[in-house]
């Protein structure tokens, strides 16, 4: 129904990147590797976790969904990208851009939700160790992932319906690869007030809400390590908490920087953008496995079996 106030134009251009034929078959063929790179990692790590009983752990049952949010975050926007970087006509419908928009708050947010639940997962497993099988049990970890979702499908739900409520007219060109939010609102030809405020307001109460939480925990899991009497101690405490740590600099400095920025289409704000939805999700698996001797000790076991079966 909301649809029809959309009549005045049908599709937009995605300028994309550059504008070069040559500099845009170099681009596809970096975001190709990209893109099958992060497929591979993550369903790497959707595996080993899955097939080792080692880790089936409240923190590899998070890590997991992390993975698979990655795994749909990146596929929500690059193969858009590459769709466009051999295209002519670089163009998206507005219903498909809608639908963009959509996904990527959903996956985005649910990935910003389970970091924050990742680093309450660190905090009872540090400071309150003795209980941590009590506390994180199955019960309360499904029900924190479900509630990741749910906030987040909620929160692009609430975002999407004044989105579809714009009327679109006259300019079609999108200074970006993909369709997000903030880059609608020079499109529109109808009052966006109430639209960016809501977003404004989910972002504020989403973002800055995980985010809080986030610092809060890692507040009291420094006060813990820090009291620790042996230095080999608070070393093993902390190698424990520096994959996530990496994880969460990553998504929300750049996430941040993003979307603080004004929508212009500036070299630095794509770049912004590159590095949270589409580097983030290549290096989370390598975070994971490189920096952590259980998940790299997983990999080996799960190679080794593979070998003998064949």
């Amino acid at each position: 129904m909301a649809l029809r106030n959309h009549s005045a134009i049908t599709e937009f251009i995605l300028l994309g990147l550059s504008a070069d034929p040559h500099v845009q078959a170099l681009l596809f063929v970096l975001f190709l590797v990209i893109y099958l790179l992060t497929v591979m990692g993550n369903l790497t790590m959707l595996l080993v976790i899955r097939t080792d009983s080692h880790l089936h752990t409240p923190m590899y049952f998070f890590l997991s969904h992390l993975s698979f949010l990655d795994l749909c975050y990146s596929s929500v926007t690059v193969p858009k990208l590459l769709e466009n970087l051999l295209s002519q006509k670089k163009t998206i419908s507005v219903g498909g851009c809608l639908a963009q928009v959509f996904f990527v708050f959903v996956t985005g947010g649910t990935e910003g939700c389970l970091l924050s639940v990742m680093a309450y997962d660190r905090y009872v497993a540090i400071c309150h160790s003795l209980h941590y099988g009590q506390i994180m049990n199955s019960q309360l970890c499904n029900s924190l992932v479900c509630g990741s979702w749910g906030l987040s499908f909620l929160d692009a739900l609430i975002n999407i319906l004044q989105a579809m409520s714009l009327d679109f007219c006259e300019n079609q060109s999108i200074p970006h690869y993909s369709c997000e939010l903030p880059s609608l609102f020079p499109l529109s030809c109808s009052d966006v007030s109430t639209s960016f405020t809501v977003l404004l307001c989910s972002s504020v109460v989403h973002g800055l809400g995980t985010c809080l939480l986030i610092i809060f925990s890692y507040v009291l899991i420094a006060s813990t390590i820090l009291s620790i009497s042996s230095s080999s101690g608070r070393g093993k405490a902390f190698s424990t908490c520096s994959s996530h740590l990496t994880a969460i600099l990553l998504f929300y400095g750049s996430g941040f920087l993003r979307y603080l920025m004004p929508t212009s289409g500036s070299p630095l704000e794509l770049i912004m953008s590159v590095q949270y939805g589409v580097v983030t999700p290549l290096v989370n698996p390598l975070i994971y496995s490189l920096r952590n001797n259980e998940v790299k000790a997983a990999l080996r076991r799960t190679f080794r079996k593979y070998l003998q079966y064949r």
